[in-house]
């Protein structure tokens, strides 16, 4: 008994030590995994010590240790709240559901949903978890996991009322009246050919220096300024460029122009941006002056442009026609105020007038952002006044007018109809050539822009729609003309077929971000002004050598570059190229860094020239073949080597030299019949390195093959040579 007694004592002290040694643990997650250890056990605590029947009972039972078991229990809670969606017996579809959204109704990972698809007609490269699956294919990914489906109800969708901006109509009733209209200065756009005179022109005009602030002298902007007259008149004039680049631009020059004045250099004639330039008046419906500039140089003949011009129904007053002509030098200021006269005279016979007041109407000439002030934009306002306070709206943005400027960057309180201003308030850059609208209130702004995103999303998905029906119809012929091969099958043999077909496609799906292809150049393109980056974009659109190297515009933008730029051009592996911004050091030297090209410009081909080289230097380089000698077979015999008989031509050099260390080329017929090099080459008994022409020579080929007289050997030497793109931007 006294034995047993010391036991029990023994297994109390071992007990109360282990207890110790667990409450001086500090970290909980210890305690909870011994807790746990020991909760996992078939047997309780108690059955681990010797003599457990007389221990009392309860004394390691889980309820004498509630907190033990919270601690123990709580890791297995946080799993607990994660739980898998579990599978329902029935999925809910409608018709055009994404992957993405048919596996979250399913309760599946997408991976499912590809493997289902395996069964089907559709090319699994050109799907993604947002493209959309229709009906038939929705119910046969259901019914093939083992699942039943039901279709949702459909909820009717209102009809979304119109709530755009709209112009105010001329022929809107009560019309204005008479006593409302007042005259407003005439809206004049110079076009012409690149280095005509346009930008000179305008500055002899208005006196400043423009066209020396330009960068090459070539304009790349359009500028509206407001020129007084000394007779007190007001012009607007709108400079557009004459760069091949800027058809757009001078498209919308022409659009909110009343006259058009067409510089035609005396020396040059009718030019390719000249003929384009009428084109332009024509479309828009305005009326022509002629300048001829440049006359006071030595080869002028004004007499040869408007004959020239009459080939493109530009008739002069002389010839019986309605246009003036005006023979100007705007270098030397001549014969100006007899231009701006005519300008004058022919506004006076349209009787420009504007509704100065109601709500306001313009055209965004221009758009820039200033780090300053913010989006910036040129107008013209065509009706109404604008006032600081005014609500606009123009595209997909508004604002609500903080400043206006004129020309010189001086702030003014109104701008009526006729004036061009630079407007600041701006949420977002719009584009150039939108229409300016003034709206009642903010609220009436942003349900204008609302509605607008509205119907570009619509279209976006009617677009999207068409292609995917497009694409759908493509891979089931391409599906019916595989199951007509495999007609012969039965269904079981076809599936297995198909689906072993198709089994690897499982293994490219896009889990991760792909490689791009060495063969794609990025670009990422920033320029100061909106239209400027049009330009730019205009240009790459063109751009059709796709089988030579893809062309993938990444992110286009203005403003100068910034990080953001930098972390595009990393990720897609790219290059920017900035026009007329700038780039500050700390970002070039991270540019640097992270191996980053940024190349900027001013004038827009050159940066289009350095574009095409980067094209080159993506290309592979081509293997061209310069030939060093030739020879002519004019007998053949063979050699004993060892057990072998090996053919040899007896050959005299006709042109060049044969080199033993250069590559040979057998012709035949006027047919290359083996490349290679040779085994041997001897002038004699002797070996030969070098037979020069009128030497004779016996030689044997890399490989056994019986030698013709007639045939020519061509020694040649291989060179890289870089490959140039065939893209002609035009220009």
């Amino acid at each position: 008994m006294n034995r047993g007694l010391v036991l029990r004592l023994e297994s109390l002290v071992q007990l109360r030590g282990a207890c110790q040694q667990l409450r001086a643990l500090s970290c909980r997650r210890a305690w909870g995994a011994q807790c746990r250890a020991l909760q996992a056990s078939a047997r309780p605590l108690g059955s681990l010590l010797p003599y457990p029947q007389l221990w009392p009972k309860g004394t390691f039972s889980s309820a004498a240790s509630p907190q033990r078991r919270h601690l123990a229990t709580k890791e297995e809670a946080k799993r607990k709240k994660k739980k898998i969606p579990l599978i329902r017996g029935e999925v809910e579809i409608r018709q055009k559901m994404t992957i993405e959204e048919l596996a979250r109704a399913m309760g599946k990972d997408i991976d499912h949903i590809y493997e289902a698809l395996l069964y089907t007609d559709i090319d699994l490269n050109s799907l993604e978890p947002d493209s959309i699956l229709y009906e038939d294919h929705i119910k046969m990914i259901v019914q093939k996991s083992g699942m039943k489906y039901k279709s949702a109800k459909l909820k009717e969708e209102k009809e979304r009322k119109n709530t755009d901006a709209v112009k105010r109509q001329v022929g809107e009733l009560p019309p204005a009246d008479p006593a409302v209209l007042s005259p407003r200065p005439p809206v004049v756009t110079i076009l012409g050919h690149v280095d005509h005179g346009k930008t000179t022109l305008l500055d002899s005009l208005r006196k400043t220096q423009v066209a020396s602030m330009e960068a090459g002298g070539i304009t790349q902007h359009i500028g509206a300024f407001l020129v007084h007259m000394p007779s007190g008149e007001k012009i607007t004039f709108l400079d557009t460029p004459g760069h091949a680049a800027f058809s757009a631009m001078r498209a919308r020059g022409t659009n909110v122009t009343d006259i058009v004045i067409l510089v035609v250099a005396a020396e040059d004639g009718v030019m390719q941006q000249t003929i384009e330039s009428i084109q332009h008046a024509k479309n828009a419906g305005v009326p022509l002056i002629l300048a001829i500039n440049k006359c006071d140089k030595p080869g002028a003949d004004p007499e040869r442009v408007k004959k020239e011009l009459l080939a493109h129904d530009v008739v002069c007053e002389e010839f019986g026609g309605d246009v003036q002509a005006v023979n100007i030098s705007a270098l030397k200021g001549e014969n100006l105020m007899v231009l701006a006269e005519a300008t004058v005279a022919l506004a006076e016979m349209l009787e420009l007038k504007a509704d100065a007041t109601g709500l306001v109407e313009g055209t965004v000439i221009e758009s820039r952002k200033d780090r300053g002030k913010g989006p910036l934009t040129t107008a013209i306002i065509q009706r109404g006044t604008l006032r600081k306070g005014c609500v606009l709206v123009a595209g997909k943005t508004w604002a609500k007018v903080r400043f206006l400027f004129d020309e010189n960057g001086k702030a003014v309180e109104a701008a009526p109809p006729g004036i061009p201003v630079e407007i600041m308030g701006w949420k977002d850059v719009p584009s150039a050539g939108d229409e300016i609208l003034e709206v009642e209130s903010e609220q009436r702004a942003h349900e204008v822009i609302d509605w607008r995103t509205y119907v570009e999303q619509q279209e976006k998905l009617k677009k999207d729609v068409e292609v995917i029906e497009a694409k759908q119809k493509e891979h089931r012929m391409e599906y019916e003309q595989k199951q007509q091969k495999l007609a012969h099958l039965t269904w079981r043999q076809r599936k297995a077929v198909l689906y072993k077909a198709s089994k690897h496609l499982m293994f490219q799906r896009p889990t991760e971000k792909r490689e791009m292809d060495e063969n794609t150049l990025s670009v990422i393109v920033k320029g100061d002004v909106d239209g400027s980056v049009e330009a730019i974009l205009n240009i790459l659109d063109s751009y059709d050598c796709e089988d030579e190297c893809k062309l993938d515009i990444v992110h286009f933008g203005m403003g100068d570059i910034s990080e953001n730029d930098l972390s595009l051009a990393e990720a897609f592996n790219g290059v920017i190229y900035g026009f007329s911004v700038k780039a500050n050091e700390s970002i070039k030297k991270l540019a640097d860094k992270k191996g980053i090209k940024i190349k900027l410009h001013n004038i827009i081909y050159k940066l289009i020239d350095d574009l095409k080289e980067e094209l080159n230097s993506r290309l592979p380089p081509t293997v061209a073949e310069t030939t060093i000698g030739e020879a002519s077979v004019l007998d053949t015999f063979s050699v004993t080597v060892g057990k072998n008989k090996v053919p040899v031509a007896g050959c005299r050099v006709q042109k060049g030299l044969l080199d033993r260390k250069m590559k040979f080329k057998l012709i035949r017929k006027g047919d290359v019949i083996w490349k290679g090099s040779l085994s041997s080459l001897k002038h004699h008994k002797d070996d030969a390195q070098v037979i020069k022409a009128g030497m004779d020579c016996g030689l044997s080929l890399d490989k056994n093959l019986e030698f013709s007289i007639g045939d020519v050997i061509i020694c040649y030497e291989e060179t890289e040579v870089q490959q140039k793109t065939s893209w002609d931007p035009g220009f």
